[in-house]
Parts: C-alpha cells; structure tokens; sequence
C-alpha cells in the first residue's frame, strides 16, 4: 500500500523537524518547507494527498497560501494549524476553504488522528460517479466542480462531501450530529460553528437558483429543498 503523501509547511524548525519525524514514523510521506511560497512551488511540482500549513508563516502566510491553491482550482485536502485560538480566525480558515483546523500546541495523535478522518471518512467516488443535479446547478462528486451553467467553482473536500451527503440523501436532510461526528470526531459547539460556516457557503454558491434553499430545521440538522 502506498504512503500518504503530505505536504507540510512550517517556518519553526524545532517544530517542524520534529513533527516531520513524528508523521515519517506513523506511515506518512511528508516534505517539509519552510514558508507558503515554498509550498506554492512544490504543489505545482508535486502530487500530495493533503497538506498540513501553518498560519503564521514569512513570505506567505498559511491563509494567502489556501486561497492560492483554493483560487486556482486545487481541491486536496487541507489542515490549517495555528496558536491562534479566537473563533473568528478558526472561520476565516473555513470560509476560504481549510478543511480542519489545530489549534497549537497539538499533541502528534492528534494530528496524526485529524488526517486519518480526513482521508478515510470524506467519500472518494469513482470517476465513473454519477453527476448529481441540483437545481440548475450540476455537481461532480469525483472532480469537487459545482457548476451552473458557464461557470464552475472547486469546492473543497470536506465542503463538497457535505453537499454530496445533502445532495444525496432520499430525504435531502443531512443529520447535524452525525456529520458532525464523521467529518470532526467531535461535535462540540466550535466544530458545530465550523459546519455553520460550510453550510452558509454552500448557501451563497447555490443562490443563484432561487429555487434552491438550505433550510435550518432545529436540533436536527439541515435540509435541501428545491421547490
């Protein structure tokens, strides 16, 4: 079986040596740089499953790094970590497409068990996968493309597993503690605010059918409807 790559980007060498080892150890394959700018240059060299990126970091911070990648169609999974702990820096990461967030410090098992659940549980479908229509709108489940007519947005993964699964359900409802605990492990108040966040996007890119709405339905979860 394959190793995992991961791309890791981290400006403290301490830190970074170490947790390099650390990932090296449980399996993975990880090339560490030092700064985003770094990584700009290896994503576009280099095939990775995921990447791992600080925030704080010189030349290009970890934020300006996910909107790069994000803004040219590059969908593979992200982890942001930072010792920024406000919740309003965690959503800022969400809402230009990091698909979980550390706060630091962060224990090795931690990490090593945030990337598991990102790559086992976020669905992978064939590229035979059947194209998913809502609305106007068509979505691709293999490529993460929500396209309505000429124009075409890269969803993330986790962004595009959670409208596959509300796309997808017979009922149109997606279960807000089970994603929850699928997609985060956890589903505590502040990972509650992050899918608060996936869904207000997922919102925004289907308004422009007016068809299409996104209903809250309390202490359940959500539910597509397309009238």
């Amino acid at each position: 079986m394959n190793k995992a790559r991961i791309l890791y980007l981290e400006d403290d060498l301490d830190l970074g040596e170490l947790t390099c080892e650390m990932l090296n150890r449980e399996g993975f394959s990880v090339k560490w740089v030092n700064d985003g700018q770094e990584g700009l240059e290896a994503i576009k060299k280099q095939t990775f499953d995921m990447v791992v990126a600080d925030i704080m970091m010189p030349k290009l911070d970890g934020y300006t790094f996910l909107k790069t990648i994000r803004d040219d169609g590059n969908n593979i999974p992200l982890i942001l970590l930072s010792a920024r702990v406000l919740t309003e820096d965690v959503l800022k990461g969400f809402s230009i497409g990091a698909d979980d967030y550390i706060r630091k410090p962060f224990s090795i098992d931690e990490l090593v068990a945030r990337i598991n659940r990102l790559m086992k549980n976020i669905s992978t479908p064939s590229a035979s996968a059947k194209t998913i229509k809502i609305g106007d709108y068509e979505y691709n489940p293999y490529t993460l493309k929500l396209k309505f007519k000429e124009e075409t947005h890269s969803l993330s993964p986790k962004a595009g597993e959670i409208l596959y699964r509300l796309a997808g359900s017979e009922d149109g409802v997606l279960l807000r503690d089970k994603t929850l605990i699928d997609l985060w492990g956890d589903d505590n108040f502040f990972n509650g605010r992050s899918l608060d966040v996936f869904i207000s996007k997922l919102r925004k890119l289907l308004s422009k059918d007016p068809r299409i709405n996104i209903l809250n339905i309390r202490a359940v979860g959500y539910r597509l409807i397309i009238v």
